[in-house]
């Protein structure tokens, strides 16, 4: 993909953007514990999620696509498959999928692409293994392909070093199919799960660190849900309108939980003029997010991390056009992404022209410095990819093997050339 410098300022309302993944993933595996027919409607198509309906399906759900909305009827029991269960580029799938089928009695294997298959998957299968969960794969169990053989699990309490809505669902998915659990972590993750689990009718308690999941006694209800438009995707084109002078654009039918819009509120800190109008409420707030053009200053992130790891990448972006020293700090899981973030982020940057300086947990990136085009291969990684498509407005810009955005936001070229990019595939 080749993307020219923008020549002028943009404005646009913009209704299609990518429908959200975690909820989307969450939605479809959530329905394998209910009594009835799931509804989903605007349901993210993109290759992993359609790779969770897959497996969905493989588990012996019956699932039904009608015109915009995913039905999905479980089965009285998950079936032990007779394939491979393929998460494509997902750690959200196959994290998830882990601590649900250890609870499940029957022999299960997970794998995904090869970028997916060099992820650590220890932080998962460690906790359950303590609770008798029985699960094998490369480099002792760390690493996909994973066989498990899953079967009714312990009562359990985790404290948990690290703060990931990955491995805190996982865990309640366990608990729930188990004999319940107590989980704790260090900051609170995004909480989509408690938040649908508890629509649902699961009986989960706490004070967001603390949760405590009690086992179920009969199936939940089942959802019907309207996924709203990802702002972790949107965020993208919200750094966009941020580096084009004179730039606004508005972002609609946003969800607009705390825990995913706390980026927004670091590009408002750097100086951005950012409005939420909240719209509508069902299991989470859902609005328009509206972003206009101000010059952006320097700005230091440190708290609130596992709010801002997907969009780091683009708010690296937003730093290379500060003016100042900006830095994110405590941010070592991103190294354990899709790629390591920080290191593909800091070569892709210097190749730029920014002037970066690389840590063990982030980086420092002096901003205003002049950009120039550049080749940038992103690793497999959707995020890296589209965050330099994104400095490309300014300077233009080569993404080599972009075909790794499809894994999220199959229209993110079609939304580019509208608001005026000019992109070549």
């Amino acid at each position: 993909m080749k993307i020219y410098a923008q020549s002028s300022a943009f404005k646009a309302e913009i209704s299609n953007i990518a429908s959200d993944k975690s909820i989307s993933h969450r939605a479809a595996i959530f329905s394998l514990l209910s009594g009835g027919t799931t509804k989903i409607k605007n349901y993210l198509f993109a290759e992993d999620t359609k790779c969770t309906l897959k497996i969905v399906e493989n588990l012996g759900a019956k699932v039904e696509i009608k015109d915009d909305c995913v039905c999905i009827t479980p089965p009285e029991k998950p079936k032990e498959p007779n394939c491979i269960l393929e998460c494509g580029n997902s750690g959200t799938a196959m994290r998830l999928f882990m601590g649900l089928l250890a609870s499940l009695d029957g022999f299960f294997v997970l794998s995904g692409d090869k970028y997916l298959n060099e992820r650590p998957m220890k932080r998962v299968g460690d906790p359950l293994a303590k609770v008798g969960a029985k699960i094998y794969g490369r480099n002792g169990g760390d690493k996909a392909p994973l066989a498990i053989q899953g079967g009714k699990l312990e009562y359990f309490e985790y404290e948990s070093k690290i703060s990931s809505a990955q491995v805190k669902t996982a865990l309640i998915l366990a608990g729930l199919n188990g004999n319940g659990c107590k989980f704790s972590e260090p900051e609170l993750s995004r909480d989509h799960t408690e938040r649908m689990l508890k629509g649902m009718g699961a009986e989960i308690s706490g004070d967001g660190l603390t949760l405590s999941v009690k086992p179920l006694k009969k199936p939940l209800k089942p959802l019907e849900i309207f996924v709203p438009n990802d702002p972790s995707s949107a965020f993208f084109y919200a750094v966009a309108a941020c580096i084009i002078p004179n730039s606004k654009i508005v972002l609609k039918n946003m969800l607009l939980n705390k825990t995913r819009t706390y980026a927004y509120e670091i590009l408002r800190q750097m100086g951005a003029d950012i409005k939420f109008k909240k719209t509508s409420e069902i299991y989470e707030e859902i609005g328009d997010i509206e972003v206009s053009y101000a010059p952006l200053k320097a700005v230091s992130v440190s708290e609130n991390i596992p709010w801002l790891i997907d969009e780091a990448p683009a708010l690296a972006i937003a730093f290379a056009c500060a003016n100042g020293k900006s830095s994110l700090r405590n941010a070592k899981e991103l190294r354990v992404k899709e790629c390591d973030r920080i290191s593909v982020m800091a070569k892709g940057l210097k190749t730029c022209g920014v002037e970066i300086v690389e840590f063990e947990d982030g980086f420092e990136i002096t901003g205003g410095c002049g950009l120039q085009p550049a080749i940038i291969t992103p690793h497999g990684d959707h995020r890296i990819a589209m965050s330099f498509a994104i400095l490309g407005l300014k300077s233009g810009m080569i993404i080599e093997d972009d075909e790794c955005i499809a894994t999220s936001f199959p229209n993110f070229k079609d939304i580019l050339r509208q608001i005026g990019a000019k992109v070549e595939d």
